[in-house]
C-alpha cells in the first residue's frame, strides 16, 4: 500500500462492538468531501487492482451476545479485529479498488441447525455441542426430523438417504464432522447484516472511490454447510446428482486482481477454508498467483469457547501452509 489517508472523525472505535443504523446521506457528503480533500480518485483510474474481500463480517459472528460471536483467545477477538478492520479501510481507502463482502445466510431448517434431527425421544441437539457422525446414525442416536422433510419439498426417504451421504462425506474428507450450530446469520434478521461501523466503512469507500461494493451471499442451502464462499462443502447427492455448485463466477473474478487481501471470521473455519478453495484453484492455474493474495491476520480471530472448543492450532496451522504455498501474512499497519 501507498499513501496512508488519515482516519476520518466520524469513526468511533468504541462503537464496533454495537449496532447502529449508518447515516448514509451525511456519510456520502462526508465520502465525496474527504475525497476531494485528500485529491482520492475513482477506483476506475486505478493502475494497480486491488480487492479486499471480508469473509462474514455480519453481527452472528462479531458482537457479543450474539449467536456465534467469535472471541478468539482475548475474548474480544472479532472486536479487535473489526477496529483494526475499519481503520485499514480508511488508510487505506485511495489503493482499495472493489470491497466485497461474504454474507453467511441461513433460514431454520438446514441440515445443521438443530430442527433438521432429532433423537428417539423426539428431542433435538444441543446446538454447538453436538457433532453428527455416520456411527450417531447408525446406532440411532439422531435421524433426520420427518416433519421438516414437507417444508423442505423432499422426501422423508430421500432426506433421510441424503443426510447419512452427507454425515459420511464430511467424515471421509477428513474437514470437521457435521456439527449442529445454534441459529445464526439468520436471513431477515439483525445477526445477519454487517457489522455497522464496517458497513459504514464499505459505504463510505464506495462513495468515495465510485466503486459499487459487492455482496456475495453464501450458505443458504438446506442441503450443505458453506463454510467457504468459493464451494458448498458437499456438492453432489448419494446418487451423484448436482445439490450445489462451486462460485466459479467470483473465483474468476478474484484472480483478475492485481492483489487480493483477505479479512474476515473466523480464522478457524469461513476464512480458512475460502482461503483453501482459492489455493486449491491457484494451484491448478498457476502456483505465482498465490503471491497476490494477502492474509489480514490482525483481522481475524479463530473460534474459541473456553473449556469446550479451541481451534487456534488448527488455524495458526492452516496460515502456516498458506504462507509456505507464496500467500504473504501480514497485518493491518503494514
Amino acid at each position: 500500500m501507498n499513501t496512508q489517508l488519515p482516519i476520518p472523525s466520524h469513526f468511533n472505535p468504541a462503537k464496533v462492538s454495537e449496532i447502529w443504523r449508518v447515516p448514509y446521506q451525511q456519510r456520502s457528503i462526508d465520502a465525496e468531501e474527504w475525497a476531494k480533500q485528500h485529491n482520492i480518485k475513482p477506483a476506475s483510474e486505478d493502475k494497480s487492482r486491488v480487492c479486499l474481500l471480508l469473509i462474514d463480517v455480519q453481527n452472528t459472528f462479531c458482537i457479543p451476545d450474539f449467536e456465534l460471536f467469535v472471541g478468539g483467545k482475548s475474548g474480544k477477538g472479532a472486536i479487535a479485529d473489526n477496529v483494526r478492520l475499519c481503520e485499514f479501510i480508511y488508510r487505506n481507502l485511495g489503493e482499495i479498488t472493489t470491497i466485497i463482502a461474504t454474507m453467511d445466510t441461513h433460514t431454520a431448517m438446514q441440515i445443521f441447525h438443530p430442527v433438521f434431527w432429532v433423537n428417539s425421544a423426539g428431542e433435538h441437539p444441543i446446538p454447538s455441542a453436538t457433532n453428527i457422525v455416520p456411527n450417531d446414525i447408525d446406532n440411532g442416536n439422531w435421524q433426520v426430523n420427518r416433519a421438516v422433510s414437507y417444508s423442505l419439498g423432499y422426501d422423508y426417504e430421500f432426506l433421510e438417504k441424503y443426510a447419512y451421504h452427507y454425515v459420511k462425506k464430511l467424515t471421509d474428507n477428513g474437514k470437521y464432522p457435521l456439527t449442529v450450530w445454534s441459529y445464526h446469520s439468520m436471513l431477515g434478521g439483525i445477526g445477519h447484516a454487517l457489522v455497522s461501523s464496517v458497513e459504514e466503512a464499505i459505504f463510505f469507500h464506495s462513495i468515495a472511490r465510485n466503486s459499487q461494493a459487492q455482496f456475495e451471499i453464501k450458505g443458504n442451502n438446506p442441503l450443505t454447510e458453506n463454510y467457504s464462499v468459493l464451494s458448498p462443502e458437499v456438492l453432489q447427492s448419494f446418487d451423484n446428482s448436482p445439490i450445489a455448485e462451486k462460485n466459479t463466477r467470483l473465483i474468476k473474478q478474484l484472480l483478475e486482481f492485481d492483489k487480493i487481501i483477505i479479512a474476515g471470521q473466523a480464522k478457524s473455519h469461513c476464512v480458512a477454508w475460502t482461503i483453501d478453495d482459492l489455493l486449491t484453484d491457484i494451484k491448478k492455474i498457476d502456483i505465482n498467483l498465490a503471491k497476490k493474495v494477502y492474509l489480514l491476520e490482525d483481522c481475524t480471530s479463530p473460534v474459541v469457547v473456553p473449556g469446550v472448543v479451541d481451534y487456534t492450532e488448527q488455524a495458526d496451522a492452516a496460515f502456516k501452509r498458506f504462507a509456505l504455498s507464496g500467500m504473504r501474512t501480514v497485518n493491518s499497519e503494514q
